[in-house]
């Protein structure tokens, strides 16, 4: 009997335990902030504004209304790609918006919020191959960011992705004519697009994207009341 009532008192101090841990809504109230994680320089979602310095962005916008609803300070944190993940895991930011895409992968990692879009991975070429289906690219030399689903799209599409830490180390890459291509997301791949037309370069965007992804916040596993109060938010807005 005192076997099976030491038992049931250490699964009650592991439950409750877990469950003082996993309530990162009010570890955020009571620090009265909100760490969001967002890229460091990816435009149009996160990038430092050409005269004040001070990220600005859609991804940023998202962070400073969840932190008006919660009625907390913001801190922006900027980060990689590549690192947004294991930030998220480590518990450096309570979440990220980053235009992240929901791969099986990551969901095996962080909490997706639900989908606020859907993005497409978008091919940008030279205007002579935007017409080509995409078959035309397999085997191709295609740039992108590192350890984005970018890269994955192009990996599928049976192409070869060259990878750098920058959107604009990719777009150079195309700009040099070192790769045939730069996958990134829509409203990116249209910016490059323009830019590359004012300095006299001929880009486009191939007619068949590379991929369809929904698009989400990330956050720690195991925090049902801040997912639904970041799921709250992002169905207001």
């Amino acid at each position: 009997m005192a076997i099976k009532q030491l038992l049931a008192t250490l699964a009650l101090s592991t439950l409750t335990c877990a469950m003082a841990q996993a309530d990162q809504l009010s570890d955020v109230m009571s620090k009265k902030s909100l760490d969001c994680g967002v890229y460091a320089d990816v435009p149009p979602f996160s990038a430092p504004d050409p005269v004040s310095r001070e990220l600005v962005g859609m991804d940023v916008d998202l962070c400073k209304a969840l932190a008006k609803t919660l009625g907390v300070e913001l801190q922006l944190k900027p980060m990689s790609v590549e690192a947004q993940i294991a930030e998220v895991k480590m518990g450096r930011v309570d979440v990220i918006f980053a235009n992240l895409a929901y791969t099986k992968t990551r969901a095996d990692q962080i909490q997706f919020s639900d989908p606020y879009y859907i993005a497409k991975e978008t091919l940008v070429v030279r205007a002579v191959n935007a017409d080509e289906p995409k078959s035309f690219f397999k085997d191709k030399r295609i740039s992108s960011t590192k350890g984005s689903t970018s890269e994955q799209s192009i990996r599928i599409a049976g192409a070869n992705p060259v990878t750098f830490q920058d959107t604009g180390s990719a777009y150079m890459a195309l700009q040099q004519n070192k790769v045939v291509g730069l996958v990134t997301n829509t409203m990116t791949a249209i910016k490059l697009v323009n830019q590359a037309g004012e300095s006299g370069v001929q880009l486009a965007l191939a007619k068949e994207p590379m991929a369809l992804e929904p698009i989400g916040a990330g956050m720690r596993l195991g925090e049902p009341a801040f997912v639904h109060k970041v799921n709250e938010e992002l169905a207001s807005m």
